[in-house]
């Protein structure tokens, strides 16, 4: 049997550090580096801000991902130097007259404002962050952006409507730092495979810091060259339009393996009428960022009401780990059937699972009228795969749930439920 020899040694990546040749002489090992080049250096510089072993320690999507959100940042930068020139004048900079005191208390109530809103945007909206991450994400640069707009708009304005745009101002910048840091916090697991989220971060971190030097040199100089309020107020919108437009890119090419109520209506719905799965990315390309809507459909926050589950529901529902029950009477109304339609409320018991979530959830469109959102997401219907009469016991078979499973999607990930997570006991 051959003698084992030591051939090379490799970094995370894969990428060869060092090979080795054997010295008969001496019976060792001796090491041949490799020659650097042009190409090695450049990688030696990338990998400062790289995680270890990219790209194969994080998730396909991180690369575009951080591609438009460095742009974004860089657009961001720029408007916030134009943005910081207007509420310096706000505050009376180069002017005789103004008060260094006023400046102060001004920072103050900015300061006191922004932290109340912060508290209570946290109370109310901090259980949805995580399963709409894509969409807080975004939302939070629409608020910093309206925020850079108050910002410019404040020197135009006399006395107590200036105090109360810079405070508004104040809270909107307040808001976006919390629903931007708890959304990048989701994004930064997404991205992380091998236990590397800390090191993700801080190489997040070090990005941000190289994109905001290289924003404030170039906005020194464009500050310098933009005056007069017709010209801030154009490169505003150009510069924003670009934030905004670089940012819905980079949260566009994200694909997130667990099912939100979004992603799990748009998963289910093309199973019902395809017998076929959509995967992350092809969930990716269909999900919406703003404007979508629970169809009628929610989770219980609180405990039932007063006949909110009725004794047939109980019934129904006896070896389930949920309650489905419609709500004879709250009614919305569906556009595209243009039909008044029963709300249905989702009552999980107590050991639910994240499983059980999506199969109530499912029984929750299907009460709803699944069939009709094919249509409004344009999709073409193939009957003859799943009528719409069977039953919903056939429909969530173990082939559904492991074909599930192998396209991709992380079941163990409870992301359908937004608010309070109220559970039932029943006996």
């Amino acid at each position: 049997m051959a003698s084992p020899k030591l051939v090379s040694a490799i970094d995370e990546s894969g990428a060869v550090l060092c090979v080795y040749d054997r010295d008969a002489k001496a019976d060792s090992w001796k090491a041949v580096p490799p020659k650097k080049t042009t190409r090695g250096y450049a990688k030696a510089v990338l990998d400062v801000f790289l995680p270890a072993g990219y790209p194969h320690t994080v998730t396909p999507d991180y690369t575009p991902y951080q591609i438009y959100d460095s742009l974004q940042a860089f657009s961001s930068t720029i408007a916030g130097l134009l943005s910081s020139r207007a509420v310096l004048q706000g505050f009376g900079v180069g002017d005789s007259s103004s008060s260094a005191t006023g400046a102060v208390l001004l920072t103050v109530l900015q300061e006191s404002t922004g932290r109340l809103a912060t508290i209570l945007f946290a109370h109310r909206f901090g259980q949805a962050i995580e399963p709409e991450c894509k969409r807080y994400r975004f939302l939070a640069d629409l608020l910093n952006d309206s925020a850079l707009f108050l910002d410019v708009l404040s020197p135009l304005l006399p006395g107590y409507p200036r105090v109360l745009a810079l405070c508004g101002a104040g809270v909107l910048r307040a808001l976006c730092g919390v629903g931007a840091g708890a959304a990048k916090a989701s994004l930064s697991a997404h991205f992380a495979r091998n236990g590397n989220l800390a090191e993700l971060n801080a190489k997040d971190g070090s990005q941000e810091t190289v994109i905001s030097l290289l924003g404030m040199l170039t906005g020194s100089l464009f500050v310098r060259a933009v005056s007069g309020n017709a010209a801030v107020w154009a490169w505003m919108a150009v510069l924003v339009a670009a934030h905004l437009a670089t940012n819905y890119a980079a949260v566009r090419a994200v694909r997130m393996r667990s099912l939100n109520r979004q992603r799990a209506q748009l998963v289910l719905t093309h199973y019902v009428h395809t017998g076929r799965v959509l995967d992350p990315a092809q969930a990716a390309a269909r999900e919406r960022i703003l404007t979508w809507r629970s169809p009628g459909v929610s989770f219980a926050s609180s405990f039932p009401r007063s006949n909110e589950i009725t004794a047939e529901d109980l019934r129904r529902h006896r070896d389930d780990r949920y309650v489905v029950a419609t709500q004879q009477r709250q009614q919305w109304y569906h556009v595209a059937s243009k039909q008044w339609r029963h709300t249905v409320k989702l009552f999980m018991k107590e050991g639910a699972t994240p499983r059980d979530t999506l199969e109530a959830w499912f029984k929750g469109l299907r009460l709803c009228g699944l069939d009709d959102w094919s249509q409004e997401r344009g999709e073409k219907t193939m009957s003859a795969t799943v009528k719409k009469g069977e039953k919903d016991e056939e429909l969530l078979s173990d082939e559904f749930w492991r074909a599930l499973a192998s396209a991709g999607w992380d079941l163990d990930a409870g992301a359908l439920e937004t608010g309070a997570a109220v559970r039932i006991r029943v006996e």
